[in-house]
């Protein structure tokens, strides 16, 4: 996984890349009837039931706009809300609130979204050690805020990217020429390179998890589009010499009976891919 460091970086790339994107240069609707001077204070409103997310987010957004606004917070990330509920004041000029308005809120709408998603499935693994992770399948460009939904939603993050973990799946293994090709020069790249890093592979079937034991040296053992009889045979075959990972249209109807079979992780794009934004919006008081 990235450092908190690298995180960091990544939200504020984020951060101004946005601000860049929509203030350009300058916010003229607000300039041309605003005084500069003027003070306004406004609320965040849920209008809408969910898992909140991004609320940190939002402070770093205001505090990049002007460090001299003032955020009164009542309701933390990872909160339940409902219509009605009113998450933060923020205090300040009244042109700094509305240049910061729409970044806070499309990254809240989305982050809420996912939050809320990851927390069904979390809830429904719930007395299982089975746990709900994301995928890549995020949106380009503001990857590090939906990983952070996910985990504020009570999932893990997958590897965050291409550069935190080796990932060889059915097009990594076929133009390698083969399950044991491709694990064993994985391992002699990461040793002539000195690079610290987890391995995964995908199987196909039971024939590939037998191959990939053993390649042996692997991490995890991801089952690509398995279902419950072909996963219980699998877990039972792989007996603990690595984790277990499910995919593969996984859904949640069918997650649960997945972690009843005893894998150690299920991975959904559709945590990220698949969400309509919760309605929330900033309202001058």
């Amino acid at each position: 996984m990235i450092s908190k460091e690298q995180f960091e970086k990544e939200i504020e790339l984020i951060i101004e890349n946005a601000l860049r994107e929509d203030i350009g240069d300058g916010d003229h609707s607000s300039l041309a009837c605003i005084p500069a001077n003027a003070r306004g204070r406004a609320k965040l409103l849920v209008k809408d039931s969910g898992i909140l997310a991004g609320v940190d987010f939002a402070r770093r957004v205001f505090e990049k706009v002007d460090p001299q606004m003032k955020m009164e917070v009542l309701m933390q990330d990872g909160s339940s809300i409902k219509q009605g509920d009113v998450v933060f004041y923020i205090d300040g000029a009244s042109q700094s609130i509305l240049k910061a308005e729409r970044l806070v809120l499309n990254a809240m709408q989305r982050m809420s979204a996912i939050a809320t998603k990851t927390r069904t499935f979390a809830d429904k693994l719930e007395g299982t050690h089975t746990k709900i992770l994301d995928t890549r399948k995020t949106t380009p460009g503001i990857r590090a805020l939906e990983k952070w939904a996910v985990k504020i939603g009570g999932g893990e993050n997958h590897r965050f990217a291409l550069y935190d973990m080796i990932m060889l799946k059915d097009n990594h293994i076929d133009f390698a020429g083969g399950i044991e090709t491709a694990v064993l020069k994985t391992q002699d790249y990461l040793a002539s390179n000195n690079l610290n890093l987890k391995i995964i592979v995908e199987a196909r079937d039971i024939h590939e998890i037998k191959q990939i034991l053993k390649a042996g040296g692997v991490d995890r053992i991801l089952l690509d589009n398995f279902n419950y009889n072909e996963t219980r045979e699998a877990v039972t075959l792989i007996a603990g010499r690595c984790e277990t990972e499910s995919s593969g249209g996984i859904t949640l109807e069918t997650a649960r009976k997945y972690a009843d079979c005893g894998v150690d992780f299920i991975s959904s794009g559709a945590l990220t891919h698949s969400v309509y934004n919760l309605d929330l919006s900033l309202k001058a008081v």
